[in-house]
C-alpha cells in the first residue's frame, strides 16, 4: 500500500484541492508575468504606470462593490451545504446591488477629481469590470466544498484567451485603449467560465433564491469585513494613486514593475488560506483542539515558506528586473528588494485574518486594516515627498506588519492570535518539518 493510499479520503481531498489550486495560480501568474513584461516594454514607463493608475483607482471601488461578502458565503455555505441555493442567490443579488451602486460612485469621483479626459475614459470602461465580478459568487461555492478543480479551469483559460489578446495587441501596435478593453474581456471570460462551471457541475443558477432574512444576516455579518477590506485596499493601491499624482506616471511605472513581482509572491499565502479555510471551519465543528493544532501549523507552515520566499526575492531583486523587463525599468529593483518582504507581512495578516472570521471575531477586524490604512496614508505623504518610490515601498512594510501583526497585540480578544504569529516568525520551521502534521 502507497503512503497516498493512508490518506484518508477527506484529506485526499484537501491535497487534491490544494494540487489544483496551486497548479492553476502558477500557470495564470506565469502567463500574467509574461504578458506583462510583453505589454510594459511596448507601452513604456509612462503609459504602463497610466495603465497601473487605472487599475488602482477602480480596485478602491471595487470593495465596496464584494461589501465583504465573500468570505461570510464561503463560511455560511461550508457550515450550512443544504441552504446552498439560498445563500448563492441572496449573495449574488446583494452583490449586484453595490456594485450598481460602485459605478455610479466610480463616474461622480472621475468627472470631479480626474481631470485628464483620457486616463477618465480609460477609468470607465474599466469599471464595466466591476458588474463582471459579482459572478464570483459561483467561485465562491466551489470554494466553500473545497473544489477547486473547475475553478482553476476556468482561470486557466481566461489567461490563456487573454495573453493571446494582449499579444495580439503588441503586434498590432494598438494604443493603451485597447490592453484597458483587454482587462475587461477578461473580467467577461471570468464570469462565463464561473457560471458555466457551476451550470454544469453544480445545478442551474435558476434556483438561486433570494433571503430577505439572510441578506440582513449577510450585510450585518459582513460589514465589517467591508470596512477592513476597503482599508487593506486603500494601503495596498493608494501608493500607486499618490505616487501618480505627487510624482509622475513614469515614476509609478517604475513602481508598479516591483509591486507586480510582489503581487505574484502574495498568491502563496492567498491560496493556502483560501483552501484551508473551509478545513478550520470543520476542525472548530468537531473540537477546540483540534483546531488550535491545525490553525497553529497552519500559520506557522505559511509564515515560514513565505520568510523563504521574501529573503530569496530581495537577494535576486536586480537579475529578476534586468532578465525580465529590462534595463529601462532597473530603477524597480532596489524596490523590490525592500517590497520582497511584504509576503512575510502578507502571510501573518491573512492566516491571522482567516483565524478571526473562522472563530467569528471579524466585529474588530476593521480596527487593525483602519490603523494600518491610517499609517499607509499618513507616512507615504511624508516619504514619498522625501525618497520618492523608495519611500512608498518602506511604507507598504511598515502598513503590513502594523495592519496584520502589531493591531492584534491592541485589541484583547486578538491577543491570543498575535502570541501565534510571533511564534510562527521564530518557531514556525519546526512544523515545517513535520508536515505530516497536517495529515493527522
Amino acid at each position: 500500500m502507497s503512503s497516498l493510499d493512508k490518506i484518508p479520503e477527506g484529506k485526499k481531498k484537501v491535497l487534491t484541492n490544494v494540487l489544483w489550486a496551486v497548479s492553476g495560480k502558477c500557470v495564470s501568474l506565469l502567463s500574467v508575468l509574461v504578458v506583462g513584461i510583453i505589454v510594459a516594454r511596448y507601452l513604456g514607463k509612462e503609459l504602463y504606470g497610466t495603465m497601473n493608475y487605472v487599475i488602482s483607482f477602480v480596485a478602491i471601488f471595487q470593495v465596496f462593490a464584494d461589501f465583504g461578502l465573500d468570505f461570510i458565503q464561503v463560511r455560511e455555505e461550508s457550515k450550512s451545504p443544504h441552504l446552498r441555493d439560498k445563500i448563492v442567490g441572496t449573495t449574488f443579488l446583494l452583490k449586484l446591488l453595490f456594485a450598481s451602486i460602485t459605478l455610479v460612485a466610480i463616474l461622480v469621483t472621475t468627472f470631479l477629481c480626474e481631470s485628464d479626459g483620457s486616463t477618465r475614459l480609460y477609468i470607465l470602461i474599466y469599471a464595466l469590470s466591476v458588474l463582471l465580478n459579482t459572478t464570483w459568487v459561483a467561485r465562491n461555492h466551489f470554494t466553500s466544498i473545497v473544489w477547486n478543480e473547475y475553478v482553476v479551469k476556468t482561470e486557466i483559460t481566461r489567461t490563456i484567451v487573454g495573453v493571446l489578446i494582449k499579444v495580439s495587441f503588441v503586434q498590432l501596435h494598438l494604443p493603451l485603449i485597447y490592453f484597458i478593453l483587454s482587462l475587461v474581456i477578461d473580467s467577461l471570460l471570468l464570469a462565463s467560465g464561473y457560471i458555466l462551471s457551476y451550470q454544469r457541475k453544480i445545478d442551474t443558477v435558476k434556483k438561486w433564491t433570494f433571503d430577505r432574512q439572510t441578506a440582513k444576516y449577510m450585510v450585518q455579518q459582513s460589514f465589517p469585513l467591508l470596512l477592513s477590506g476597503a482599508a487593506i485596499i486603500v494601503y495596498n493601491r493608494i501608493d500607486q494613486i499618490m505616487i501618480g499624482n505627487m510624482i509622475d506616471k513614469s515614476e509609478l511605472g517604475i513602481y508598479s514593475v516591483a509591486v507586480r513581482f510582489a503581487e505574484l509572491l502574495v498568491f502563496v499565502p492567498t491560496i493556502i488560506s483560501q483552501t484551508v479555510s473551509p478545513v478550520l471551519v470543520a476542525a472548530r465543528e468537531e473540537s477546540e483542539e483540534k483546531y488550535n493544532r491545525l490553525s497553529r501549523v497552519f500559520m506557522n507552515v505559511t509564515v515560514s515558506i513565505c520568510i523563504i520566499i521574501g529573503v530569496a526575492t530581495s537577494l535576486l531583486a536586480y537579475p529578476i528586473v534586468y532578465v525580465t523587463f529590462g534595463p529601462t525599468y532597473i530603477a524597480a529593483a532596489s524596490v523590490l528588494s525592500v517590497l520582497g518582504f511584504k509576503i512575510v507581512g502578507d502571510a501573518l495578516s491573512q492566516t491571522s485574518g482567516q483565524m478571526i472570521i473562522v472563530e467569528g471575531k471579524q466585529k474588530y477586524a476593521s480596527v487593525r486594516n483602519l490603523i494600518g490604512c491610517a499609517v499607509c496614508v499618513g507616512l507615504n505623504f511624508v516619504l514619498i515627498e522625501s525618497y520618492g518610490i523608495q519611500g512608498a515601498a518602506w511604507v507598504s512594510i511598515v502598513t503590513i506588519l502594523t495592519s496584520g501583526t502589531l493591531a492584534n497585540l491592541i485589541i484583547p480578544s486578538y491577543r491570543k492570535i498575535f502570541r501565534k504569529q510571533i511564534q510562527s516568525i521564530f518557531f514556525g520551521w519546526k512544523d515545517m518539518l513535520n508536515l505530516k502534521t497536517l495529515l493527522r
